[in-house]
């Protein structure tokens, strides 16, 4: 393998594939659902303050210790840890977390290109969750589709091919959410849905809607398994990182925003439940689009902007486990991306098959592989990885505060002040550590 860092051709680049990382299932499928969960205004109120008190900082760490090591997850640490440490054995889990992400996300892909095709070719009458999931031919060849395109944009090299995919993938996103979200506006049960989503009830904050939103921030961000790390190692010091993290950030927050815009007004106007979990935006969604007019478009453009947002982040995680294995074997891109891919797509089967041939439940009542992945993912790895950044990051027994304040702060922008220092050291690994400890034992084992 070549010895010669690949880079990112442009600040826009960066700014898009990371952007593109953070923006994805999490925001448009899983957002919204949780908000229906969680009650509303509420959970979106807590969800954008654990966006920047926790957030921020923790990606500002993360985009740190990436450009530090100029080296994946796997071989961060290496570079930074003093000898005799242990630090590079997170890295590891940062790989395992990637694929784990893997092993459910492509799965979800592809039920958003399935539902596309279904809109695009006028046959989504009939269409049924419960139905597509539990059919085993639909999720084996939609999950190939999704595996195949991801790995076969990354055997290109990184500005010519995920870089310059991935800015055009989320520029169409943003012009379709603003679309959608419009029309959503124009619906007779526009009031209600808004009033909803956005006026808080604060008699339904509860400790899990803190711990579902600490988790969602992370989730929705990639942060905690390397996923901004990665990209923070294909970039110059030419901007500070904490200016970086904001824009990033706001991109992330608009996309989950302007969802909840287009869903919830829908779901008022034809009386639809928003409290149905994972299914709110397949059946609902589709639902919504076959009682309207000119549905068949509509239907089209929402799943098609769902595709997009779903493979921005899977290239994104995609090339975050290309370069472990590539760092980790020497291979080359091309062959690197054949050995990934058949890897993910046989582990993502579990998922493809859990509703119909590889029955598993391993929590509550309904449960399944999904579930499994999701919990390894966004309840432990996502926030424990976080804490294991801040406490490297600000505390002598790792890189130490002195350190990642000269990287964080190296360039041009907006820099990470002295004054903020205790809410790096103290607030974010204290409040994580405590909503990861109580979300275990309100857990729905």
């Amino acid at each position: 393998m070549n010895n010669q860092r690949e880079r990112l051709g442009s600040r826009l680049g960066f700014i898009m594939l990371s952007a593109g990382c953070a923006i994805g299932c999490g925001n448009v499928w899983k957002f919204p659902w949780m908000t229906g969960q969680f009650g509303g205004g509420g959970f979106v109120l807590v969800y954008v303050l654990c966006l920047i008190l926790l957030g921020l900082p923790s990606m500002t760490m993360e985009f740190a210790i990436g450009r530090a090591s100029q080296a994946s997850p796997v071989k961060m640490y290496d570079k930074l840890e003093k000898p005799g440490q242990k630090w590079h054995l997170h890295g590891y889990f940062a790989l395992l977390g990637n694929i784990a992400l893997m092993a459910f996300y492509t799965v979800v892909t592809g039920w958003m290109m399935y539902y596309f095709v279904k809109f695009l070719l006028g046959q989504s009458a009939n269409l049924s969750f419960v139905g597509m999931i539990t059919n085993p031919t639909v999720n084996v060849a939609y999950l190939l589709v999704a595996v195949v395109l991801g790995f076969g944009v990354l055997c290109f090299d990184l500005q010519g091919g995920l870089e310059r995919v991935t800015k055009y993938l989320m520029a169409a996103l943003f012009a379709l959410m603003l679309v959608l979200a419009f029309h959503s506006a124009t619906l007779s049960g526009a009031k209600e849905g808004l009033a909803f989503y956005l006026v808080p009830d604060f008699s339904k904050i509860t400790g899990s809607v803190i711990v579902g939103a600490m988790n969602q921030a992370f989730f929705t961000l990639s942060i905690g398994i390397g996923s901004m790390a990665i990209f923070g190692s294909y970039i110059g010091k030419e901007r500070t990182l904490m200016g970086e993290s904001v824009n990033v950030i706001i991109l992330d927050t608009f996309v989950a925003i302007m969802a909840g815009f287009i869903m919830f007004p829908a779901c008022f106007t034809y009386g639809i439940e928003v409290n149905k979990g994972p299914s709110l935006l397949f059946d609902t969604m589709a639902t919504v689009f076959n009682s309207m007019a000119g549905g068949r478009i509509w239907g089209t453009l929402f799943f098609l902007f769902m595709v997009f947002a779903a493979f921005s982040t899977e290239l994104a995680v995609f090339e975050n486990i290309l370069a472990c294995v590539r760092e980790l074997t020497g291979l080359n891109r091309p062959k690197g991306c054949l050995v990934c891919g058949a890897g993910i797509f046989l582990l993502a089967l579990t998922t493809a098959l859990g509703y119909s041939v590889f029955h598993f439940q391993p929590f509550a009542d309904g449960s399944a592989w999904l579930d499994f992945w999701d919990f390894i993912v966004s309840t432990n790895l996502l926030p424990l990885g976080a804490l294991v950044f801040s406490v490297f990051c600000c505390y002598k027994i790792g890189w130490g505060w002195d350190k990642f304040l000269a990287e964080a702060n190296a360039g041009k922008g907006l820099k990470v002040q002295n004054w903020m220092k205790p809410i790096f050291k103290y607030f974010v690994p204290v409040c994580v550590a405590a909503l990861y400890i109580y979300g275990l034992f309100t857990f729905s084992w």
